[in-house]
């Protein structure tokens, strides 16, 4: 489903929705969210900073999929889209600025990578995530992709990055086999690396791994965005298997019953 502001907050049938937004005015206010979060919470420094926006020559390329809260009228969610198609015009994925790729991207199959992904901070919780992910399900099976990609990005405690605390949280079976091993351009230098976890897991990170994302090697060392990113990939098999049970069966009905979509 498209939708513009207009459109978004004439017909309020919930309180929170998810489509791809395709005007320019929606893109622009999820620039302004991605803004808030990446650069005043979490110390970003962009080169967009004097615009209080956030974009890059990536987004031109991308689809834009935006949770909008119907009651006050505003976007509380996002993560942009960058398929196969989009990213062969571009000339790469985003994450290859990061990493090398080469052993993950010789996997048969298609490909959708995520990126940017934040919400308001005054709708954290659950809700906006889930409506989300659900959407993020459904857009990636009417493509049929077969694995989904990006980076999760780790923010640093007071002591620094705590690599070596992260990795041990995370289990073996999401930590991927040595043929899909990525190299990070940039590694966390030692002297910003820790023991101990101050942070702990964030939010994004826990749902990769619990719909059975693996860690694809060592982080790299985001100097602008002041985190470390950790590349994951996502087979869509088993987050279609593992999310559709707890998510997707009140969409599956109401498009069964509606046949609409929400995408």
């Amino acid at each position: 489903m498209k939708r513009t502001v207009a459109e978004a907050s004439a017909k309020p049938m919930k309180r929170l929705e998810c489509f791809i937004a395709d005007s320019e005015e929606l893109i622009r206010e999820a620039q302004k969210l991605r803004f808030r979060v990446f650069a005043k919470e979490m110390g970003a420094k962009l080169k967009t900073e004097s615009e209080g926006l956030d974009y890059d020559e990536v987004d031109s390329y991308c689809d834009h999929l935006v949770v909008f809260d119907n009651v006050n009228n505003k976007i509380v969610g996002y993560t942009r889209l960058l398929n196969q198609s989009q990213a062969s015009k571009l000339g790469r994925f985003y994450s290859e600025s990061e990493f090398n790729l080469d052993r993950v991207l010789n996997l048969p199959g298609r490909f959708l990578e995520i990126g940017r992904t934040c919400v308001d901070p005054d709708y954290r919780g659950g809700a906006v995530l889930t409506t989300l992910w659900s959407a993020l399900v459904q857009y990636a099976i009417e493509g049929q992709y077969n694995y989904l990609l990006g980076c999760a990005s780790v923010t640093p405690g007071p002591s620094g990055f705590a690599v070596d605390a992260v990795y041990k949280s995370i289990d073996e079976k999401n930590i991927a086999p040595a043929h899909l091993a990525v190299a990070p351009r940039t590694p966390v230098p030692n002297f910003l690396r820790c023991n101990r976890d101050e942070s702990g897991i964030p939010p994004l990170l826990k749902a990769y791994l619990r719909f059975g994302a693996l860690v694809c090697g060592e982080p790299c060392w985001d100097k602008d965005f002041n985190c470390m990113d950790l590349f994951v990939l996502l087979p869509l098999d088993q987050l279609q298997d593992r999310y559709s049970k707890h998510y997707m069966r009140d969409y599956l009905v109401a498009n069964e019953v509606q046949n609409t979509t929400a995408l």
